[in-house]
């Protein structure tokens, strides 16, 4: 768990700093990936999946 927690943490922040430097190229595409892969199994995971569905349902119900 400690691993899978510090693995999250380290791809956070390089996740940040490659959309802070440049615009997101395919090497950054990949890190994502694998931060959204890492950040899934970790205890947060039910958290970002009811708030991305959250925002998804919102989106949704935006009548133009």
């Amino acid at each position: 768990m400690i691993l899978s927690i510090s693995g999250v943490v380290l791809l956070g922040i390089i996740v940040f700093l490659f959309f802070r430097k440049d615009g997101l190229k395919g090497s950054h595409a990949f890190t994502c990936g694998l931060f959204g892969f890492f950040i899934s199994g970790t205890a947060i995971a039910p958290s970002v999946k009811a708030g991305t569905a959250s925002l998804a349902s919102l989106l949704g119900g935006i009548k133009f």
